[in-house]
């Protein structure tokens, strides 16, 4: 069997456990938003509210940032800092699923793509109806935790 090239002197090996790693490190980012997102369902805030849905958003950036703030201090892990990269291709896939998805009375009925997107994901107070009124959490919240997660092990690394 012939030996592969491989540019950066990284083995196979070596680029299959940092494969693992980016893997791990994207679960722990979205499984820290979990935890977020327990504390919220606990506390039962009022749906129909812009508050809760901001603090949120914000809980959803920073909690992860600190933990991938301590998962970079802790494992000195290079990889860590390219979850965004997850974010990234999560974000797309929801955002081509969404496109596909068929309007309807109430419904964001006459929607184009534009605004069927930013309805769907970044509106806080006049959603599309689309996704059963879940865009904001799977295809804001989640990939914001994940890009938090890769922000906060840079500024670990960084900090070093």
């Amino acid at each position: 069997m012939e030996a592969l090239e491989i540019r950066g002197n990284k083995t196979t090996n070596d680029l299959l456990r940092e494969a693992g790693w980016f893997l791990l490190h994207t679960i722990f980012a979205v499984l820290i938003f979990a935890l977020v997102m327990g504390a919220f369902w606990a506390a039962k805030p009022d749906a129909a509210s812009a508050g809760p849905k901001l603090l949120c958003t914000a809980a959803a950036f920073l909690v992860p940032m600190i933990g991938g703030f301590v998962a970079g201090r802790a494992r000195h892990d290079t990889v860590a800092r390219y979850v965004w990269i997850s974010a990234l291709i999560m974000f797309g896939v929801v955002v081509v699923y969404v496109l596909d998805l068929p309007t309807g009375a109430g419904l964001c009925d006459g929607c184009g793509a534009v605004d069927k997107l930013w309805r769907t994901f970044f509106s806080i107070d006049h959603g599309s109806g689309l996704m059963a009124g879940d865009g904001i959490l799977i295809g804001t919240w989640i990939p914001l935790s994940m890009i938090g997660y890769a922000v906060g092990s840079k500024i670990a690394i960084s900090v070093e």
